[in-house]
């Protein structure tokens, strides 16, 4: 629900620093009588459980009616009844809970994004020079140890150097996880950072003791080790969000930066569209984008609205007719009565819409995720319990018992459980895009695992996207001539796909444009007219019935000519259908189109499913219908209307001709001009569901044989590093099978 109207700025005394210079936003809050509502921007946010503490705090409150938090956007999409300066207090409960909330702003959002993407990618680069580095250092020492070759001295003096370059760089590189884990414990609560600090500070601090007592044994490695996998994770995470953010940005920049509002005096102004009150009236030149929902009053014109119903062909606009925010105007001028603006315009909900899919899509994380947040607490607790066991409870001294410890935190490194679903997905994205196929998600082949049901958009995906005129025998070469050097001043879809079948044309002069009718030339005898049957006057000749696009072409003193235009299917459109039905997946066909236009689509591929003129909401309201009944359900579709329901569904695939916005919110964009790409994808995602449990099995195998070992002190720390890299070659050779069974 969006609440407009009277708007109230407040400040929150939480958080001075945040509306103070020149680069500040006061909050905002708006809404009519007792009702209020607010968009925050929450910074710290990473994972579902920070999602789900704020939504619990401020739901608890009994004046709050909404609170949806947006993992993607960072957006807090608050509504309360009360004082508007009631959202100051509301924030100030979201800051308690070890956040910070700004003011929302787009530019703030991708400013402060960029800001730590760079941060990270820093981060990440110092871990991974300082792991390389350690580790070959760590090796000499590990080599030195076993054949007894190397002196005290030497390996203290690799000590220190593994010290000066490991301790800056967990200084350093650290610092998103130690920031984010200080918020959490300073408002007395934890999140996934602390533990992860805690491992990482204590292996650091232990290395760096015994390195000052000359012991024998340090562990800079493994706590470098594990910062630098940890950084890939979370600026993998960081781009994936920024990716979801980018394509409601972009689809947002398809209104026009300003409007041109008449007012009653005569006199035009421009302003912002969202500072046009309702009921104003605006002009639409031709060329130019509407940025408002709006009615028709004078005026009529042919109108793109693919961003809107997904239709190939300009729909006929003229007076008294509903247009939409995003439609670009084709022909005519068009004078608008605003019915919506800003937050409240049809486009505006379609990001709605996207935001709220991605959010829940975001239940689905990988499983090498899972493992690698509980690695911290569990490995060095289980090194922590080896070592109190074998100090206390065998009667070992410190040094023995640290040197077994050493060994299990070195053979419990999560490297084959870390391996087991990345070299898998690297090595089918390998296969996928030799096939011209892209994988856009982390976790898009996990979600096509279960996937019972391909729902397909029409227009873009099943047919070709452009029309094409048919050779129905009602015309001859030299109408289309005749009729080619009309459509050649003309940038109609239909015209111009006359004039891609007529080839080389020349343009006729003196050729008069009526929008949302057609091309008119006169000729000696009367006017050759092309364009729709009534104003042609062509009511009397309709031939055989057709439900696709039509011109028609009439001369003085010559019959009615008909050109009819059809956009083909695909060429294996009707094999991957059979394909898939085959396999035993429900197929089903939404589009925006008229019923009129997908009822032949429908019949020709054999889908008895189908339904035609959807809007974006009609599209994710029956995806969750068959959510509902149970279905896990792949999207395929090409449209900006198609955006929002690919982001609800379970997984997405766009072709590469898509919109950017839908490609943007795809998990998978195929190449080419045929639809084999689905079903591809679907059987390289089952392969690699076997093999990931093969990898995971082979990786528990491992660590159920050897910890234990460990944990006895039948392991030093050279056959630990063996042991631990001998797991991560078994469940690369296993994955590599993935792309020997294509070869």
């Amino acid at each position: 629900m969006t609440l407009a109207g009277n708007t109230t700025a407040f400040a929150t005394p939480a958080a001075p620093d945040v509306r103070q210079g020149p680069d500040v936003l006061p909050f905002v809050a708006t809404g009519t009588g007792n009702s209020h509502s607010l968009n925050l921007l929450v910074e710290g946010l990473h994972c579902g459980g920070c999602v789900a503490k704020i939504e619990k705090a401020l739901n608890a409150e009994p004046d709050v009616t909404k609170a949806r938090v947006n993992l993607s956007t960072r957006r807090l999409s608050l509504a309360w009844t009360g004082s508007a300066a009631r959202g100051a207090s509301l924030a100030t409960l979201v800051d308690s809970l070890g956040f910070k909330t700004v003011p929302f702003a787009p530019e703030r959002l991708e400013r402060g994004d960029a800001d730590a993407e760079r941060r990270l990618l820093r981060c990440l680069a110092v871990a991974g020079f300082a792991a390389a580095n350690v580790m070959l250092l760590s090796v000499s020492i590990w080599a030195g140890h076993a054949d007894g070759e190397m002196g005290p001295a030497t390996r203290s003096m690799l000590h220190w150097f593994s010290a000066l370059i490991a301790l800056p760089a967990i200084a350093y590189a650290g610092l998103p996880f130690y920031r984010s884990a200080l918020a959490a414990l300073r408002h007395g609560h934890t999140n996934m950072d602390v533990p992860i600090s805690l491992g990482i500070l204590l292996a650091a601090g232990i290395s760096l003791s015994e390195t000052i007592q000359g012991g024998p044994h340090t562990y800079f490695d493994s706590a470098v080790m594990l910062l630098f996998f940890l950084l890939v994770g979370r600026y993998l995470d960081k781009r994936a969000r920024g990716k979801a953010r980018a394509a409601a940005a972009r689809l947002l920049a398809m209104t026009a930066a300003t409007v041109t509002v008449l007012e009653p005096s005569g006199r035009r102004r421009t302003m912002p569209p969202d500072q046009v009150p309702r009921g104003a009236r605006v002009l639409v030149t031709p060329g130019e984008r509407i940025a408002v929902d709006g009615i028709v009053e004078t005026g009529s014109s042919d109108l793109d609205v693919s961003a809107i119903s997904g239709e190939s062909v300009p729909a006929a606009t003229r007076q008294g007719d509903r247009v939409f925010a995003g439609s670009m105007n084709l022909t005519g001028a068009l004078t608008l009565k605003v019915t919506a603006t800003g937050a409240d315009t049809l486009l505006s909900e379609i990001v709605r819409l996207m935001e709220a899919a991605e959010q829940r899509k975001n239940r689905y994380v990988a499983l090498a995720d899972r493992i690698s947040r509980a690695y911290a607490p569990v490995v060095h607790g289980l090194a922590l319990a080896t070592f109190l066991g074998w100090a206390f409870l065998a009667g070992a001294g410190w040094q023995q018992s640290l040197l077994i410890a050493v060994a299990v935190l070195i053979i419990t490194c999560p490297c084959a459980l870390g391996l087991a679903v990345p070299v898998v997905q690297v090595i089918a994205s390998g296969r996928l895009l030799q096939r011209g196929i892209l994988l856009k998600s982390a976790t898009a082949l996990e979600r096509l695992q279960d996937i019972d049901t391909v729902v397909f958009d029409k227009t873009g995906t099943l047919t070709e996207g452009h029309p094409e005129l048919i050779d129905d025998g009602g015309w001859t070469q030299a109408d289309l001539a005749a009729a080619a050097s009309l459509a050649a001043a003309s940038r109609h879809p239909l015209a111009r796909a006359l004039c891609r079948r007529a080839g080389a044309v020349i343009s006729a002069g003196d050729i008069e444009e009526h929008p949302g009718a057609g091309l008119s030339r006169a000729v000696a005898g009367g006017v050759e007219r092309l364009g729709s049957k009534r104003w042609c006057g062509a009511e009397g000749n309709d031939g055989a019935p057709h439900a696709g696009p039509e011109l028609w072409f009439t001369r003085p003193g010559l019959a009615p000519v008909r050109f009819r235009f059809v956009d083909a299917l695909r060429a294996d459109a009707a094999d991957v259908v059979a394909a898939l039905r085959r396999a035993g997946l429900g197929v089903h066909l939404l589009s925006g189109d008229r019923a009129a236009a997908v009822e032949p689509v429908a019949q020709a591929l054999e889908i008895e499913n189908w339904h035609g003129g959807l809007s974006p909401a009609d599209k994710v309201a029956r995806l969750h219908a068959l959510g509902r009944d149970g279905c896990r359900v792949l999207m395929v579709g090409d449209g900006l209307n198609d955006a929002p329901a690919l982001a609800a569904a379970a997984a997405s695939i766009s072709p590469a001709s898509a919109s950017d916005i839908a490609q943007t919110a795809a998990d998978v964009v195929f190449q080419g001009d045929r639809l084999a790409p689905v079903t591809e994808v679907l059987t390289v995602a089952q392969k690699t569901r076997r093999l990931v449990r093969q990898n995971f099995a082979l990786a528990l195998g491992y660590n159920v044989v050897t910890v234990p070992i460990a944990v006895l002190g039948f392991v030093t720390p050279l056959i630990a590093a063996v042991a631990m890299s001998a797991s991560s070659v078994l469940v690369v050779s296993n994955a590599l099978r993935l792309a020997r069974r294509d070869r």
